[in-house]
């Protein structure tokens, strides 16, 4: 069974896939070893890990290295976070994707977020987008590559929910294998969300929204942490890195 076909299975059995997020090969590794059955990479974590925030600022190729060095060292599926798409353009964008499946990964996440400014795509043009990009995937051998359509609509919007119903439908319609709704937490619209559109809806954790058997109940199919596992790695080295630099003692590293 191709990676592709096994990655688009988790999202269809009767557990929720609860995805571990990468942002380097030590962090996959360590997620497969703890029994993760799929890695999606973090682009706040490999940008962290690299001196940048968050935000396409990276050179794409050197974002897509790491995605590569991910995708050939562990044996479960990975699912790729490249943002909006690292282009300026529908073409530049669906190059970068076709170059992002090139390297083994059975999917991607691609949001609909502006990087140039704030403020979403048009519907209409993110959903010309998903078309092409389904109908480049095709045509290259990449059948059934999952496509996972980010709406950011609960970040950036006040009230997002029927924008979000009207964007999740028409982004299933335009090709996308599954929704990821980041920023929704309200348990009524999760249930509607998920009993309203034909594809795996799948959410961020976020305080208040960290059980995944809630979530299963709730219909959800997919949950992943995003950069909070990084963060937290990053702020416990800071804290004891100080701490050895005060102390002038390394006791604490053998406790």
């Amino acid at each position: 069974m191709s990676k592709i076909q096994e990655f688009n299975d988790l999202h269809s059995s009767q557990e929720l896939l609860f995805l571990g997020n990468a942002w380097d090969l030590l962090s996959a590794l360590m997620l497969e070893k703890a029994g993760f059955q799929a890695i999606g990479t973090t682009s706040w974590g490999i940008a962290n890990s690299l001196g940048y925030a968050d935000g396409e600022l990276i050179d794409f190729q050197r974002h897509l290295n790491i995605i590569q060095t991910i995708a050939e060292n562990v044996s479960i599926p990975v699912s790729a976070d490249i943002e909006a798409g690292y282009g300026s353009d529908e073409q530049s964008i669906i190059d970068n994707v076709l170059r992002t499946a090139d390297v083994g990964v059975a999917g991607i996440n691609i949001e609909d977020s502006l990087k140039n400014q704030t403020g979403l795509k048009s519907v209409t043009e993110h959903c010309r987008l998903l078309t092409n990009l389904r109908a480049a995937l095709d045509y290259h051998g990449f059948k059934d590559f999952f496509i996972n359509a980010r709406t950011d609509t609960y970040f950036q919007l006040e009230q997002p929910f029927e924008e979000t119903m009207v964007r999740a439908k028409a982004y299933v319609e335009s090709g996308a294998s599954g929704i990821f709704i980041p920023g929704l937490t309200d348990f009524n619209d999760i249930k509607a969300m998920t009993s309203n559109i034909e594809a795996p809806i799948n959410l961020l954790s976020l305080p208040g929204l960290t059980n995944c058997q809630q979530l299963k109940e709730l219909g959800v199919r997919r949950f992943s942490f995003g950069n909070a596992l990084s963060d937290k790695i990053i702020a416990y080295i800071t804290q004891h890195a100080a701490q050895l630099l005060e102390d002038q003692n390394t006791s604490s590293l053998y406790v």
